[in-house]
């Protein structure tokens, strides 16, 4: 079991972001910037091309209105998507926040900032979504 299908069954504490019955998306708790967000779908799969069809042609569509809230709450020129995948076996992509191409090394930039700043970066998500 990965650490993404234990934070989706809530055995792992997380900042969730939005859930449907085939993704979770939560906070990136090292963020490359305030509003880095990782939508994973329920299904364990190592490799995001594995995916049922389903689930790619679902999660974009799932990210797409928390993208949108995430550019709405920190004024970024646009919300990115990035697939690395070594890290964890579970298939994910990282909604990233850019403001231009500087931000491209955005995953050497990685932080740990407090619990406090990131419930603060989960509710100003949660109110630009409604």
């Amino acid at each position: 079991m990965s650490i993404f299908t234990k934070i989706i069954a809530g055995e792992i504490p997380s900042y969730k972001i939005a859930e449907s019955d085939r993704f979770y998306a939560f906070l990136d708790i090292f963020p490359c910037a305030d509003g880095h967000v990782l939508v994973v779908p329920k299904q364990e799969t190592d490799k995001l091309f594995d995916l049922p069809t389903e689930y790619l042609d679902g999660i974009l569509t799932f990210a797409q209105p928390i993208a949108k809230a995430i550019e709405k709450a920190f004024g970024y020129q646009r919300v990115n998507i990035m697939t690395v995948g070594f890290e964890v076996p579970h298939a994910h992509i990282h909604l990233l926040p850019m403001n231009g191409m500087a931000d491209m090394q955005i995953l050497s930039r990685k932080t740990k900032p407090s619990p406090e700043h990131l419930k603060m970066v989960q509710e100003k998500i949660l109110a630009a979504m409604q």
